[in-house]
């Protein structure tokens, strides 16, 4: 009995320390709600553990086992339940508490009446293979929620906890297979609560990871239109210029000002002109290519990046292209609106050598555009 005894002070102390683990992570705000039902289930394993290692003073007959078979019923409900709320499953809720409930009738008949422990052994091995047969088939329908697998060995850890099970009644009354059973059974246990442990850290990471991706979004985009914004466009830049820099390679900053966009905005509301631009946002991302660089500057400016051109005409085919595309009909609720671009072009390396210098004159060539009756395009230095 003192490798028995060994065995349930080892398996006592991991349950402890991953029941003070999961409660814990289920502190942090925004963790899953199932961290905080396996924590208290892990808990309820330790009692149980430790309840056969009380002196027989402290019971009448058999009532640790019994006691044994409490604490584990309970650390079987409050497992799935974890589970249940981990995968948002609560439909599975209601009929597993009436199952898990036909279990404790189960031990309070037995230790009422002068059931065999043999008997009662086959039923408590029965409704804890049950539970962990079931947990095995939740987790295996889940495993392409949780990344690395995890969720397929989940489900193989607790199939193979689950046959363990159903050799209770032989591991109770077989002296020399009592020790050897319970460390099977601490291992299968120790194994289950670390993946589970594993599955709330994989969605650390991902809430960690969604959060840097938004973070970055929110840096190097434009909430509206979702196009690239200044500061990202000033790192895509640097790149297009590598490619610049090859023989018989161009690159041209094509600088786009709506006009007649301010009475819109003044006459049917800032919600219309929203979608005004996003249409325009749209219209410019589908007129160039997956090289160029598509921007808002703010307001109702853009800015287009045209790389990899062979020629200065080519420079013009775009510009000329986006105009039209600006001086289309937009159709906003069934209302139409007409819209014009004055739009100015510098071109890398004639018109500058940097981001700054080539947008500055982009501009100018845009404002020359509008000083002669807006609507139209020129680039930089040409009448």
């Amino acid at each position: 009995m003192a490798l028995f005894d060994t065995v349930n002070i080892i398996g006592s102390t991991i349950y402890f320390v991953f029941a003070v683990l999961l409660a814990w992570l289920s502190r942090i705000p925004r963790t899953n709600p199932g961290a905080c039902w396996w924590a208290i289930a892990i808990f309820c394993g330790m009692l149980g553990r430790l309840s056969l290692l009380l002196p027989s003073d402290y019971f009448h007959g058999h009532s640790s086992e019994y006691a044994y078979g409490v604490c584990i019923l309970l650390e079987k409900c409050f497992l799935l339940i974890g589970i249940f709320r981990f995968f948002n499953l609560h439909h599975y809720t209601r009929p597993y508490l009436g199952f898990i409930s036909a279990g404790f009738i189960w031990i309070s008949i037995c230790s009422l009446t002068d059931i065999s422990r043999l008997l009662f052994s086959f039923g408590l091995g029965f409704f804890n293979a049950s539970a962990l047969f079931f947990l095995a088939v939740i987790a295996y329908r889940e495993r392409d929620t949780i990344p690395y697998k995890l969720m397929l060995y989940t489900s193989l850890i607790c199939f193979l906890f689950g046959i363990h099970w159903l050799t209770y009644p032989v591991l109770r009354f077989t002296d020399d297979w009592l020790a050897p059973g319970f460390l099977i059974g601490t291992t299968l246990a120790v194994l289950e609560y670390l993946c589970l442990i594993s599955a709330v850290l994989l969605q650390f990471e991902k809430r960690l990871l969604d959060a840097e991706r938004n973070a970055l979004d929110l840096a190097y985009h434009d909430p509206l239109t979702g196009l690239n914004n200044q500061r990202y466009m000033t790192t895509l830049f640097d790149q297009a210029l590598l490619l610049a820099t090859r023989p018989h390679q161009m690159l041209a900053v094509i600088y786009i000002d709506l006009d007649n966009f301010k009475p819109i905005n003044d006459t049917d509301g800032h919600l219309v002109g929203d979608e005004v631009l996003k249409t325009i946002a749209k219209r410019l991302v589908d007129n160039t290519r997956s090289t160029d660089i598509c921007a808002r500057m703010g307001g109702d400016e853009f800015v287009v990046v045209a790389t990899q051109l062979e020629s200065e005409d080519h420079a013009h085919q775009i510009a000329a292209k986006l105009l039209q595309q600006c001086c289309q009909v937009v159709l906003i609720n069934d209302k139409t609106y007409h819209l014009g671009a004055s739009i100015g072009v510098s071109v890398y390396p004639a018109h500058g050598s940097d981001l700054t210098q080539l947008l500055k004159n982009a501009d100018d060539a845009m404002y020359e555009v509008k000083k002669n009756g807006k609507s139209g395009y020129q680039v930089f230095g040409r009448e």
